[in-house]
């Protein structure tokens, strides 16, 4: 068998990896040039991110470790401190990079410039036609070409949603910090989080209530709109802001929930298939997961155990971090404390986690009994 790839970042890369090892031949299509630059947005790899990126042979050595989450309110209040399960902050490009590595160590490899036009499939498999007149076959088709994928339309075309926030984020100087501690601020009009990584830069994010952003909005703006609802707060969030090199913003935007990520050989993995806001900042912990769960399920059973394993968790998933997001828009506010406790909830317990599932060596239940 051979699986054609659409899609060269977390979960393109981590199902390669699967399908390898899983003895299944992989072709990876990268839609950006090879010389593409990364926006710069960071993400923070939950524990079972980190698990499903160890099953799949990658131990990074980028990033920083954190430890515990501090839970702030708008008055600089200490509310709670929880522990973290070995999570990790590092850079998105950095987590492609890794997994990148570990394909070429294989002798697996991204094909760039090839931008995913449209597939057709028969009993003998699928054939994918690409932007540039080439065509690509294989017995297996895998979207996983994120929020807006391409390959998503040739199997259910839903559409992203707006879910009341833009999402700022960027770096900048060293604050007063904790090491291995990421601060949690529930604001009077601004979730917030930073930490400061052991160079002394700090990752900060924010998602402010408000209409989707006007692309035309000179970057100043933005970064004086961002301050003025960070201000009223006794929190260190706008002094972050201040110290920011630059400040990034893109809309917060999930998929409700697809009725199929399957077409017969076609099947949507990662955000292309259920991509929650970014509220529970799961999205490539969750990715990694699918990876891994994808190549035993095609290694032990067949595709269908795999959805059946994966779609209850993600459903979830994007229904709490939909929620999260909704929280705390002044429109139809709960309480900020009831933001906190929605916040603290999903690191103490996160739901459902697949836990042995995730080893490689432990075989996957059928469909009945999954």
């Amino acid at each position: 068998m051979e699986a054609v790839v659409v899609g060269g970042g977390v979960a393109g890369a981590a199902a390669a990896l699967a399908l390898d090892a899983a003895g299944i031949g992989v072709r990876v299509l990268e839609a950006a040039p090879q010389d593409a630059v990364d926006a710069g947005a960071f993400l923070v790899l939950a524990g079972n991110g980190m698990r499903a990126l160890h099953q799949l042979g990658v131990s990074p050595t980028a990033g920083f470790r954190l430890e515990t989450a501090r839970f702030l309110s708008a008055d600089g209040a200490e509310r709670a401190v929880s522990a973290l399960d070995g999570h990790l902050c590092l850079r998105r490009a950095e987590l492609v990079a890794e997994l990148r590595a570990e394909m070429l160590r294989r002798g697996l490899r991204v094909e760039h410039d090839a931008r995913f036009a449209a597939a057709s499939q028969d009993g003998d498999g699928v054939s994918v036609r690409l932007a540039d007149g080439r065509e690509v076959h294989g017995d297996l088709l895998l979207g996983a070409d994120g929020l807006n994928s391409a390959v998503r339309a040739q199997i259910d075309p839903g559409p992203p949603r707006y879910v009341g926030q833009q999402v700022f984020y960027g770096t900048g100087a060293e604050v007063p910090h904790e090491p291995g501690r990421i601060e949690m601020i529930t604001g009077s009009a601004v979730n917030f989080g930073y930490a400061v990584s052991p160079q002394r830069r700090t990752f900060w994010f924010a998602r402010l209530a408000a209409p989707p952003l006007d692309p035309g909005e000179p970057a100043a703006s933005r970064r004086a709109r961002l301050l003025a609802a960070l201000r009223p707060d006794a929190t260190p969030a706008a002094d972050v802001v201040e110290a920011a090199d630059e400040v990034l913003a893109t809309n917060a935007r999930d998929l409700v929930p697809l009725p199929r990520w399957r077409d017969g050989r076609m099947l949507l993995l990662g955000d292309a298939a259920h991509a929650a806001s970014p509220a529970t900042g799961q999205g490539a912990a969750m990715a990694l997961e699918d990876a891994v769960l994808l190549g035993k399920a095609l290694r032990d059973r067949d595709l269908d155990v795999y959805e059946r394993l994966r779609r209850p968790r993600m459903e979830r998933n994007a229904a709490r971090s939909a929620r999260m997001s909704m929280a705390i828009d002044a429109g139809h506010a709960e309480r900020p404390e009831d933001v906190e406790r929605l916040h603290q909830r999903h690191i103490d317990a996160p739901d459902d986690d697949p836990g042995e599932l995730l080893r490689w060596d432990v075989e996957l239940p059928d469909v009945e009994t999954a």
